[in-house]
């Protein structure tokens, strides 16, 4: 993406009203809603005052550079503006600010445009530039001098990565001091790669080598290796959210905030280089935390993300092998049945797909945890979950064609990829001061032998015989499950896939349907419990769609669009059609989309709809064991969904 398409003369604004730096924020938040470039002022201004509170993003010489990432920016944008007179921006040097740059980032957004925002934070440290800027007195002026400084800034860029090329391969030159650096901003936007300038530009006029890693938005650039790190003199570590710190240990570090490194580099360098940086000294914890949480993450949160890639890497089977098995039934009960040679092939070919299931859940999830050694140990505890009762009983075989589960099934699975996740990273600590001359066993032996041996003791002796009593349990309770029951478990199962329609509410009431329905496809519970989220997942996309059709006026023309095309989402079980109208709108759109899905699942048991297919949405209708009540129960929800939708948005003028 170029710079130009990002600094759109149309939205510039040449000479500000604001005379206060609040007055700023607002004329050039509303000007950016304005135009399109968001379309919540509130949630956008809100983002932008939190990252002020954080710390001015005045960043002296008369600049400033406001931003937020979030929900609220529909296509990503730089805004210009200009104050002649000046403005007191609580800048960095205490001096007012002339040029303001707002940047809008969507909320996952691509790295294209981020790379261009790298960029352009980056030429703002050029004096001339700057003055350049002061000067120009249209929008077309100022577009043309960054559109040269950013080309020359990329040919710099480029030209630094080739030499940095050329270095590794080179002799190392001992004749200048060597320093390694890390800069991160929370946002990631415009400190991080400003910080990083001004390390190097400083650097460079001290005669100092430098390598300066970025944590920013588009990921970490330029990573340090640890003979760079173990060749450095010393390390400044300039951020304002987490880093890895355990690579350090026994370095002398310099840590202070990403501003620090903007305003005061030298003094940050002069630190290391006349041995004033203490020794740093990694704690168990710091490696951990490494190892347990991102940079911008939380325990939970990656816990989350490890269950989320198992998961991901498991839907294909699931849909694929369970619709194949949902066709098998229809042609047993109707085209010549169990002896059918369709039949036959068709519910082979969808078991097979399930036996797979849990082996690939368990393996993925054990990857996101322990890397590529986790993922044998993870295969086979969820193949052991899947063929395997236990130590007390049960036949060992391994016959996938016609009994494809065990007492641990789906749970056991889950367990078996954390525990063979986190079993490997133990190793890998246990590993860590083995000789080097032992290093290359480590992959080829070590970790696959101990991984195996340890993850089928604990599958055989422990995780099975448990789950044996939770998975009989749970099939009892939904066998013997009354009307009133089943009629309030699938109220709540639906309305929990419309609280964050595709987040973790929505993830777990569809893994738990779809792990009672994996434990026994033809129990008509199970495949009511489908039914129920299946429902429940149509109706907020449907909801939007009858919205923005009969309540036209109360949208903005990009969200009536979207509503065009969450028909067809609607249709397909695509639930995330109505996230970007949740995103704009969550205190109107949520409610009532969860309103509309319990409702919807209500109906699901209470007319006992059961559909034996895993995804689908009314593509599998024939497959129900009620079609017209599973379409009425759609059509009920969206409506009502969708109805109050309507009436509680407001008119928009």
């Amino acid at each position: 993406m170029d710079i130009r398409d990002l600094l759109m003369t149309d939205i510039m604004i040449m000479d500000l009203d604001a005379t206060t730096k609040a007055e700023v924020i607002d004329e050039m938040v509303h000007n950016l809603y304005e135009h399109g470039i968001i379309d919540n002022e509130e949630v956008y201004k809100k983002d932008i005052l939190k990252r002020e509170a954080e710390g001015s993003t005045g960043m002296g010489d008369g600049i400033a550079i406001p931003h937020a990432h979030d929900e609220a920016v529909k296509k990503p944008a730089v805004m210009f503006a200009r104050s002649v007179k000046g403005v007191d921006y609580q800048s960095m040097d205490g001096q007012p600010a002339h040029l303001f740059f707002m940047i809008a980032a969507p909320e996952g957004g691509d790295n294209t445009h981020l790379k261009a925002l790298a960029a352009l934070s980056q030429v703002l440290l050029d004096p001339a530039v700057v003055s350049a800027l002061k000067a120009a007195d249209t929008p077309q002026k100022v577009q043309d001098i960054f559109a040269k400084a950013v080309a020359k800034k990329e040919a710099e860029n480029k030209a630094q990565e080739e030499q940095e090329k050329a270095a590794q391969n080179a002799p190392v030159d001992d004749s200048k001091p060597y320093i390694v650096a890390v800069t991160a901003c929370p946002n990631g936007i415009a400190h991080t790669y400003m910080a990083e300038e001004n390390l190097k530009k400083k650097a460079k006029e001290m005669g100092v080598d430098i390598k300066v890693e970025t944590n920013g938005s588009e990921g970490i650039k330029h990573r340090l290796t640890p003979e760079e790190i173990k060749r450095a003199k010393g390390v400044i570590v300039a951020a304002d959210k987490k880093v890895e710190m355990a690579r350090f240990d026994g370095k002398e570090l310099v840590n202070r905030p990403v501003t620090d490194a903007i305003k005061e580099p030298e003094k940050l360098i002069n630190e290391v280089l006349e041995d004033k940086a203490p020794v740093y000294h990694a704690s168990a914890s710091d490696a951990t935390a490494d190892e347990e949480e991102s940079s911008n993450g939380s325990v939970w949160g990656n816990i989350y993300k490890q269950l989320m890639n198992g998961i991901s890497h498991m839907l294909p089977f699931v849909i694929g092998g369970g619709i194949l098995m949902a066709i098998s039934f229809i042609v047993e009960q109707y085209m010549g049945g169990a002896k059918s040679p369709a039949f036959i092939f068709l519910n082979n070919a969808g078991n097979m797909a399930f036996a797979f299931m849990v082996p690939v859940l368990a393996a993925y999830i054990a990857e996101a945890i322990g890397d590529r050694p986790a993922l044998m140990p993870g295969f086979v505890g969820g193949f052991m979950a899947t063929v395997y009762s236990g130590s007390f009983g049960g036949a060992y075989t391994a016959n996938v064609m016609s009994d494809a589960k065990s007492a641990a099934g789906f749970l056991g699975g889950i367990a078996a990829g954390f525990i063979a996740g986190y079993l490997m990273v133990g190793l890998k600590k246990l590993c860590a001061n083995l000789p080097r001359s032992v290093e290359g066993m480590k992959p080829m032996l070590i970790y696959p032998i101990l991984g195996l041996l340890f993850i089928a003791l604990i599958m055989y002796y422990i995780i099975n015989p448990i789950f044996s009593t939770v998975n009989i349990w749970i099939t009892n309770f939904l066998n013997h499950l009354g009307t009133g029951n089943t009629v309030v478990l699938s109220l709540v199962l639906a309305g929990m896939m419309a609280v964050d329609m595709g987040g973790p509410f929505n993830k777990a009431a569809y893994v738990f349907a779809s792990g009672a329905f994996a434990n026994d496809p033809k129990s008509v519970a199970a495949a009511g419990l489908m039914a129920a989220v299946m429902v429940g997942g149509m109706i907020p996309p449907f909801a939007t769609a009858i919205a923005t059709t009969f309540f036209p006026n109360k949208f903005p023309e990009e969200e009536r669009r979207a509503g065009v095309s969450n028909w067809v989402l609607g249709f397909s079980f695509i639930t995330e059609g109505a996230i970007p109208f949740a995103s704009a709108d969550p205190g109107r759109v949520i409610p009532s989309c969860v309103i509309g899905s319990a409702i919807g699942g209500a109906l699901v048991g209470l007319w006992h709809v059961s559909v034996p297919a895993p995804h689908g949405g009314f593509w599998v209708t024939p497959l129900a064991t009620n079609p017209l009540g599973y379409i009425g129960a759609v059509v009920i929800g969206s409506i009502i969904a969708g109805v109050i939708l309507g009436l509680w948005k407001k008119e928009r003028k």
